[in-house]
C-alpha cells in the first residue's frame, strides 16, 4: 500500500472480485480499503489461497496497465532494504505519477498497432518480501573480459541499428576498451570503472557501449546528472542507434511526456532508456547494461526518502539481473575505487603516454617557483601567471574559460573595518550584494539590510569575502577591454560558445563546450572548494577541476590550465598529473583508516534530541555498531551517526527500519530522518 508508515511495510492480501478479475494483473495500480480509508496500492502477485481466513475485496483497479514490472519490484525491495526505507517510498520514485490522458493515447496507439491475437498473462511483480540484497555486499567473480588483452575480431564494427555502426576506435585509447565492447555485444556482464581522457567525448563513448549492448539483443539504462548532459547523450545515441530506438526519462520534460516515455519503455518499444536519476528504475526488458556518468555529482543523490543514490541503485540492479555496469567520469569517486579494489569491477584507463599526449599544459600558482617570480601569487585572486595565460590565449584568438566556484556578484560580504562576516540582523543568515550598486540582502530570508551596521565594531562599509561569477566577469571585462565576456550559471547555462577570442565565466557544472577547445582554463578561488568542512571536499574539488580542464585543447595544440592553488596539495597533484585513480585510491585508504564511507557503512539519525534517543533506544543494533555524536543539525535538531563494517550493512538497515516501525506504530509525534551513507555527514 502507498502508505508512508514503516510498520505497514509489508504485503497485504485482498480478494479479487469477478468484475475485476481480468484487469487485476500483477503490476497494476489499485485502490483498497484499509483502516476505514480508501488508499492506493500496487498489485504484486495473484495467488490461489491466503493464510488469512477473512479478507476484504479490492475496491478498484485504477488502470489495467501493469506499470510495475517484476524486475523493478524486486529492485525496489532491495533498495528499500539497503537504505532502511519502505517499499512504498521507493515505488513512488520508481514509477512516475499516472497521467490519464497520456496513458489513454498510448493504449489506443498500442491497440491500433497490435493484431487481435490475445496476450500472455503478466508475470507476477513479486514476491518482494524475500531476503534483502545490499549493494554494498555485492559479490561474485570479476569479469575478465574488460581486463584481458583484445582478442581476434575485437576491432570489428558492431551493428548499432538504423544509425551508424559502432566504431570501437574511440575506445582504442583505452587498452581494455575494445574488449569491453565485445563483452557487451556477447551479453557478458562486463563491469567497468572508466576514467575518461582529457577532451574525451564521453557521450559518444557511452553511445558506443549502449549500441554494443543493443547489438547483442539486450537493453540498457544510462543515468546522467542534469539536462545538459542528457541532451548531449540523446544526440549521440540518435546518431548511433537512429531515431526511435531510445527514450529519455526526466522530470524536466513534464508529466505527460515523462509518462509517455515510461510507458514506451515498459511496453518494450525502445530497448534503451536514458535520463537523470528518475531513470534509474526505468523498466527495460532483457537488461544488459546499466551506466552512470559522473557519479560524484550530488545531483545523483535523491533528496526524497529513502534517499537512494543513482550509482548504488544501478549497481544493485546489475547484481540482481546479471547486467553489465559502467561507471565513468573524468574524476573517480572513492565508491568507484572500492569497486575496483574489491574486484567487482575492473578499471578502463589509458596508458600514461596517451594521457600526457591528450592533456593540456598544467600549472599551479602556489608552488615555490611561481611564488619566487610573483610573491603576491599566494594572496592574489588572479596571479600574474593566470593573467598572462589568459592574455596569450586571447592574442592567439582562442577562448578562455574561467571557473568560479560561486555564482552571483558578491555572494558573501564582511565588514570592511574588522572583517567580521556580515549577517542578517533578523535570521543571522549571510548577507550578499547582488550588484555593484545593489543593497545588501540576506541569502536566507531575503530581507534587505540597507542600514547594516557591524555588531562588532559599528562599521558600515562592506568588503567582499567571496567573489561570484558576475563580479569576476566585470573585473575581467575591465582587464581585457574589447574582448566579449559571457557568463554561464544558474540563471542561464550556455551549451556551446564560438571558438574565437572571448572570456567565458562559468560556475562548476555550467561550463559550455568551446568549438575546438579552450586555449586556456583558469580555475579560481580553489580555497572555497578545498576548505569546506566536508568529507568529500578534496574529491569534489578535483571533480570540478577535471571537468573544466577537460574542455581545454591538448598541450600540443596550445591548451593551458592554471589552477590558483598550492601545487603540493593532493587534489592539485592529481589534477596536474591527470591521475584521478591515484587520488581515489589515496582517498579510500584514508577513509578506511579513519572509518568513513565507503570503507564502512554509516547511517545518520536526525531529529529533535528526544526523538533520536527514542529511536536508537528501540533499535537492536549489531553488536559491533558504534554510535557517534551528537552533532548539531539544521533548525535546532541533532544528528547521531551509527557506524558498522560493510559486512553488517544489512543488519544495521534492518534494525533502524524496525525501530522506525515501532515509533510509527505507536504514533510518535516527532519525525526522525534516517539516511544510510548520506553525502554529507556533518
Amino acid at each position: 500500500m502507498d502508505v508512508p508508515l514503516p510498520h505497514l511495510d509489508r504485503p497485504f492480501d485482498y480478494l479479487v472480485p469477478d468484475a475485476l478479475d481480468a484487469d487485476a494483473r500483477p503490476g497494476v495500480r489499485v485502490k483498497v480499503r484499509f483502516a476505514g480509508q480508501l488508499v492506493d496500492g500496487w498489485l504484486l502477485e495473484r495467488v490461489a489461497e491466503s493464510d488469512h481466513p477473512k479478507l476484504a475485496y479490492l475496491e478498484k483497479v485504477v488502470s489495467p496497465v501493469p506499470v510495475l514490472s517484476p524486475e523493478v519490484a524486486r529492485l525496489a525491495r532491495a533498495v528499500a532494504d539497503r537504505y532502511a526505507g519502505s517499499l512504498a517510498d521507493v515505488l513512488r520514485l520508481a514509477v512516475p505519477p499516472r497521467h490519464a490522458r497520456a496513458e489513454k493515447a498510448a493504449t489506443a496507439a498500442e491497440a491500433a498497432a497490435t493484431p487481435a491475437t490475445g496476450s500472455a498473462p503478466e508475470p507476477a511483480a513479486g514476491p518482494v518480501s524475500g531476503p534483502p540484497v545490499a549493494a554494498g555486499s555485492i559479490s561474485g567473480p570479476p569479469v575478465a573480459a574488460v581486463v584481458e588483452g583484445v582478442g581476434e575480431g575485437a576491432d570489428a564494427g558492431v551493428a548499432g541499428g538504423a544509425g551508424r555502426s559502432v566504431d570501437p576506435r574511440g575506445w582504442r585509447d583505452y587498452p581494455a576498451g575494445p574488449a569491453l565492447l565485445r563483452a557487451l555485444t556477447e551479453g557478458r556482464p562486463a563491469r567497468a570503472v572508466w576514467s575518461a581522457l582529457p577532451g574525451e567525448d564521453w557521450a559518444d563513448r557511452y553511445a558506443d557501449a549502449v549500441a554494443a549492448t543493443v547489438a547483442g539483443g539486450r537493453g540498457a539504462v544510462v543515468v546522467v546528472a542534469d539536462g545538459r548532459d542528457l541532451d548531449r547523450l540523446d544526440a549521440a545515441l540518435t546518431a548511433v542507434l537512429g531515431p526511435g530506438r531510445h527514450v529519455r526519462l526526466t522530470a524536466a520534460d513534464g508529466p505527460a511526456r515523462r509518462y509517455r516515455a515510461f510507458l514506451a519503455a515498459r511496453r518494450g518499444e525502445a530497448p534503451v532508456v536514458i535520463g537523470t536519476r528518475a531513470a534509474m528504475f526505468a523498466p527495460v526488458e532483457r537488461l544488459g547494461l546499466v551506466a552512470v556518468w559522473d557519479d560524484g555529482d550530488d545531483l545523483h543523490a535523491e533528496p526524497r526518502a529513502p534517499y537512494p543514490h543513482a550509482r548504488e541503485v544501478l549497481l544493485t540492479r546489475a547484481h540482481l539481473t546479471g547486467a553489465g555496469a559502467l561507471v565513468g567520469g573524468y574524476a573517480r569517486t572513492a565508491e568507484a575505487q572500492l569497486l575496483v579494489e574489491t574486484g567487482w569491477a575492473r578499471e578502463v584507463v589509458a596508458d600514461r603516454a596517451t594521457v600526457r599526449a591528450r592533456m593540456p599544459a598544467m600549472a599551479p600558482t602556489g608552488d615555490d617557483p611561481q611564488l619566487a617570480r610573483d610573491p603576491g601569487a599566494a594572496s592574489a585572486r588572479l596571479p600574474s601567471l593566470a593573467w598572462t595565460t589568459a592574455r596569450d590565449a586571447l592574442r592567439a584568438d582562442l577562448p578562455v574559460l574561467v571557473q568560479v566556484p560561486r555564482r552571483g556578484y558578491l555572494p558573501s560580504v564582511a565588514c570592511a573595518e574588522c572583517r567580521a562576516p556580515a549577517r542578517c540582523p533578523h535570521c543571522a543568515g549571510p548577507l550578499a550584494l547582488p550588484s555593484a550598486q545593489g543593497t545588501p540582502a540576506c541569502r536566507w530570508c531575503g530581507r534587505v539590510a540597507a542600514a547594516y551596521a557591524c555588531p562588532e565594531c559599528g562599521g558600515r562599509r562592506l568588503r567582499a569575502s567571496v567573489t561570484g561569477a558576475r563580479r569576476t566577469a566585470e573585473e575581467l571585462g575591465r582587464a581585457f577591454p574589447g574582448v566579449p565576456v559571457r557568463t554561464s550559471g544558474r540563471e542561464e547555462v550556455l551549451v556551446t560558445v564560438p571558438g574565437g577570442a572571448g572570456l567565458v565565466i562559468a560556475t562548476p557544472g555550467a561550463e559550455p563546450v568551446a568549438e575546438g577547445g579552450y586555449g586556456a582554463v583558469l580555475l579560481l578561488d580553489s580555497w572555497a572548494l578545498l576548505t569546506r568542512a566536508d568529507l568529500r571536499a578534496g574529491e569534489e574539488a578535483l571533480r570540478r577541476w577535471l571537468a573544466g580542464a577537460a574542455l581545454a585543447r591538448a598541450g600540443a595544440a596550445g591548451g593551458r590550465v592554471v589552477v590558483v592553488a598550492d601545487g603540493a596539495l593532493a587534489p592539485v597533484q592529481a589534477l596536474l598529473r591527470w591521475d584521478a585513480a591515484w587520488f581515489a585510491a589515496r582517498e579510500l585508504a584514508e577513509r578506511r583508516e579513519l572509518g568513513f564511507p565507503p570503507a564502512v557503512r554509516m547511517a545518520s539519525v536526525t531529529g529533535v534530541a528526544e526523538a533520536v534517543a527514542d529511536l536508537l533506544a528501540g533499535a537492536r543494533l549489531p553488536d559491533d555498531a558504534e554510535v557517534l555524536g551528537p552533532v548539531p543539525a539544521e533548525e535546532g535538531r541533532e544528528r547521531m551517526l551509527v557506524r558498522v563494517p560493510r559486512s553488517r550493512a544489512g543488519a544495521l538497515a534492518g534494525a533502524l527500519h524496525a525501530a522506525a516501525g515501532q515509533r510509527s506504530a505507536r504514533k510518535a509525534a516527532e519525525p526522525v530522518r534516517l539516511q544510510v551513507d548520506p553525502l554529507s555527514l556533518f
